[in-house]
């Protein structure tokens, strides 16, 4: 019985050691993870905005922080981790500080206006738009949000939302991407070196136990107590 013990107890050290090593090479690959991101986030330098009490802010202002934020977690339902932000590192380099860039763009290109200018008069569905120029707001529309046949809407739509924003809003985008995965990896490295120590720990724990040397001391006659017919029996050889 001790043998067999003893079996189990070094496969459980064996599975742990395992699962230690698992862990800590999937650490070391979420480590170069971070770094190679830490390394692109300062070659882009895009920092945030915070006033000297430490809140963030946008053009000068908290509300404009707070509209930005609003969009990241009321209608993109993000979900914000608040210790992502620190006023003593304002580098855009988490998760949450990228979708807040990210959103920071497109808030500001969705509450803007282009300047369209007409060459010619234009029809369309029976209405008539003069040569001019004219003032398009953007109204809070992403880029399906426009009819792209509209003799305004249409080039307020390529002006608004441009190759650039697009690309910048891509970018950032990777990153949120690239940051959460990079978190996911690092709770996965805690969890296999977890496991890891509690195979280990048992192991060690059912292998000290085979080992023991106590022995079971067996009684030479039965107590009388136990005897159902009152008389003494002589213990089995």
């Amino acid at each position: 019985m001790k043998k067999r013990l003893s079996i189990v107890g070094y496969g459980l050290l064996v599975v742990g050691l395992i699962f230690v090593i698992i862990g800590g090479v999937a650490y070391s690959r979420v480590q170069q993870g971070y770094d190679s991101l830490q390394a692109f986030s300062e070659s882009q330098n895009v920092t945030l905005s915070y006033n000297e009490d430490g809140q963030l802010t946008d053009r000068g202002t908290t509300e404009g922080a707070d509209a930005i934020m609003a969009l990241v977690t009321d209608d993109w339902d993000y979900p914000v981790n608040n210790s992502d932000f620190d006023s003593n590192d304002p580098l855009v380099n988490t998760g949450s500080e990228y979708m807040y860039q990210m959103a920071t763009i497109a808030y500001h290109v969705m509450h803007g206006s282009q300047t369209v200018t007409l060459a010619e008069d234009a029809e369309y569905n029976g209405e008539l738009f003069e040569a001019g120029v004219y003032d398009v707001a953007v109204d809070g529309r992403y880029w399906t949000g426009f009819d792209r046949m509209h003799p305004l809407d249409g080039p307020a739509r390529g002006q608004a939302w441009s190759g650039t924003v697009h690309g910048l809003v891509g970018e950032l985008g990777v990153g949120a991407v690239t940051a959460s995965t990079l978190q996911m990896g690092l709770a996965m490295a805690g969890l296999f070196a977890g496991l890891g120590f509690i195979f280990m720990a048992s192991g060690g724990g059912i292998v000290w136990a085979s080992r023991s040397k106590e022995k079971v001391i067996v009684p030479d006659t039965v107590p009388e107590a136990l005897l159902a017919d009152g008389k003494a029996k002589e213990p089995v050889a």
